[in-house]
């Protein structure tokens, strides 16, 4: 029962991690700066987060788990792709009885449950650990395996000036499967390799990419819904129209014709699975940047 709950300071205060004293202090500094309490605590310099975080597991009697110097597989963390690891502030830790454990740092947001096993489809158990070391272990394992997250990317070009020069030549190299090509260092390139492999293995059915006055919405569709990720800056549409068309083979310069058929797909091999990737492109009656496209994977 909820009544029967030991809150988390009283059992820092009967483990000797605190006194009541420290505890009255942290709280009128809570009070008075409009901070949780668990910040104000760490700011005090009283408690250190790893025994906060141990008397919040048990509060919620909820498993506690360490992740200083824990190496976990990649085979497990392939599972949740790095934008939804750093978005959320989780990792995953390990796989027991078909549910992937996940370590969480807040205990209260029951609703990242749902959001995780709506969004990998499989049944998830939370582990509680705090936020910095969730942060520390997404950085150490993410960047163990030098993959970048669309969101990141994403970010770096809304806060680097590119050139549209240099994203339409980035845009016009090779062809190839979204995983290949001697221009794959090329920024656009590098983010519709991203979009495309993060789409298929959150196992969307399809990805939408769509002009607005003001930025260009990039959505996927899991099971039936839209699940919405950060939006592109508007002036890379062009270039990311570009390069979407080269890696279908479809003609750039070609801007009232639709293509649908299948044998113009892209080939994409992600978590160990190939995955060919059909493109449309609606006729425009404008320029290029008017246009909308739609990509569809199918998993053999």
């Amino acid at each position: 029962m909820a009544k029967d709950r030991i809150r988390f300071t009283e059992i820092l205060v009967r483990r000797g991690k605190l006194t009541p004293a420290q505890l009255q202090e942290a709280a009128e500094i809570s009070r008075s700066r409009g901070l949780k309490l668990v910040d104000a605590l760490i700011q005090t310099g009283h408690v250190n987060d790893d025994d906060i975080t141990r008397a919040i597991a048990e509060e919620h009697r909820m498993e506690y788990v360490s992740l200083d110097g824990v190496e976990v597989p990649s085979s497990i963390i392939e599972m949740i792709p790095e934008s939804v690891a750093r978005e959320n502030t989780v990792l995953p830790v390990s796989r027991e009885n078909g549910a992937l454990r996940v370590a969480v740092s807040d205990p209260d947001d029951l609703g990242l449950v749902d959001k995780l096993r709506f969004m990998l489809n499989q049944e998830v158990e939370r582990v509680l650990g705090s936020r910095e070391s969730i942060i520390q272990a997404i950085n150490r394992h993410y960047g163990k395996t030098e993959t970048q997250s669309v969101d990141s990317m994403l970010q770096e070009f809304t806060e680097t000036a590119i050139e549209s020069t240099e994203l339409e030549g980035a845009g016009g190299g090779g062809g190839g499967g979204a995983g290949a090509g001697s221009d794959s260092d090329a920024p656009i390139v590098r983010l519709v390799n991203l979009i495309i492999n993060e789409a298929v293995t959150l196992r969307a059915s399809d990805i939408h990419i769509e002009p607005f006055e003001d930025r260009v919405r990039i959505r996927y569709r899991i099971d039936g819904r839209l699940v919405e990720r950060d939006a592109a800056p508007r002036r890379l549409l062009g270039a990311m129209m570009t390069r979407i068309k080269i890696l279908g083979s479809m003609d750039i310069t070609e801007k009232r014709v639709h293509r649908t058929d299948v044998s113009n797909s892209i080939s994409v091999t992600s978590a160990r699975k190939w995955t060919s990737v059909s493109v449309f492109c609606p006729p425009t009656t404008g320029s290029p940047a008017s246009c909308d496209c739609w990509t569809k994977t199918i998993s053999n």
